[in-house]
């Protein structure tokens, strides 16, 4: 796949108006694993934040780029545990400010998810 269609590019630059277009490139065999279990959702997340930090990705760009998830998760996936459910409940019931802290927040649940492995 060409790198324009990724949301990060090689230098670092981020694309993110292509996060709606790259989760959709997503199987849904892979979208189904990942949110299966909250366990595995923080794990990938974890896994993610893990990579934007290696490539110099600022907490906040991370948070934009959360809440872009946030926004398509909540309008296009059901959830598929308890938490998941919370998290849209919570992400609907939200302005957009409060949106943006809770897309910090889960960057920061997915940072401590990944440092107690």
């Amino acid at each position: 796949m060409s790198e324009h269609n990724h949301v990060v590019n090689k230098e670092g630059q981020t694309a993110l108006g292509r996060v709606d277009a790259a989760l959709d490139r997503m199987d849904d065999k892979a979208k189904d694993e990942i949110l299966e279990s909250f366990d595995t959702f923080k794990k990938y997340l974890g896994l993610r934040v893990e990579l934007a930090e290696n490539i110099g990705l600022s907490e906040e760009t991370m948070a934009k780029a959360a809440e872009r998830i946030g926004n398509y998760l909540a309008a296009k996936e059901e959830p598929r545990n308890r938490e998941e459910k919370l998290l849209q409940e919570l992400w609907k019931a939200g302005n957009s400010e409060q949106q943006h802290a809770l897309a910090h927040m889960l960057v920061g649940l997915a940072q401590n998810a990944r440092e107690n492995k």
